[in-house]
């Protein structure tokens, strides 16, 4: 009997050393490109989520300090520090998208895009070798200010100039009423200290634009300029 078991243990197929059937590829291939699309998706979905909440936020704050001529600047700069928080959040997600995007797009571009083609070539010789070596030792494909510039050039600059035009127009209304130093006042900052708060952090943020390296072009580059009409499909 031990002898039997011996004989039906050794019979066991062996995965690692049984060759894969094309139909095998191609199905393991697919399900592994839905996976990662899925995954992509739902980060996606996040950094949508910060945006709104950043987008909601500035509106709000906006109407609020333009209400009154009573209500102070401050509004406008607890705006300017809540949308930095939720940049900071968004860059962080950013980068953990761009892990599955990026492995989305390698399959695309090198699986799927031949196959479409007909040239069963692919653009990117051992693609599969990256992707593979990506699942075991994944990695972020871009730093933590490289997402931080993404986000901030694509989404969030609009929302800071809307900020600082907004700011300017507040100091300049409260300019024009006496003991107006007081009225920049923020608790135990003084009027300069503000200004020079607001001034910092918008320094800061053209640095970080002009300074840190540009990662993957914005989603419109991806597409090409208007086809001819026989072109489309």
């Amino acid at each position: 009997m031990a002898a039997n078991e011996g004989r039906a243990a050794g019979a066991r197929p062996d995965f690692e050393s049984s060759p894969l059937t094309r139909g095998e590829y191609i199905a393991a291939l697919v399900h592994l490109y839905r996976g990662q699309l899925t995954r992509a998706d739902s980060w996606r979905q996040r950094l949508d989520t910060t945006s709104n909440w950043a987008v909601v936020t500035t509106m709000g704050l906006l109407s609020f300090a333009f209400s009154s001529r009573d209500h102070s600047h401050v509004s406008i700069v607890v705006g300017m520090v809540l949308i930095t928080h939720f940049m900071l959040v968004e860059s962080r997600r950013y980068r953990v998208f761009d892990v599955w995007n990026s492995r989305v797009r390698m399959i695309e571009e090198n699986f799927y895009g031949p196959i479409l083609t007909r040239d069963l070539e692919s653009p990117r010789v051992a693609w599969g070798d990256l992707v593979a070596a990506d699942l075991l030792h994944p990695s972020f494909k871009i730093t933590y200010l490289e997402a931080l510039r993404a986000r901030l050039v694509r989404n969030y600059s609009a929302l800071y100039l809307l900020l600082l035009c907004a700011w300017l127009a507040k100091l300049a209304e409260a300019a024009s009423e006496p003991g107006w130093r007081m009225r920049l006042t923020v608790g135990p900052v003084s009027w300069w200290g503000t200004i020079a708060l607001v001034a910092g952090l918008y320094l800061a943020l053209v640095v970080l634009a002009a300074a840190v390296e540009r990662v993957h072009p914005p989603e419109a580059e991806l597409w090409k300029p208007q086809r001819p009409v026989e072109e489309k499909f």
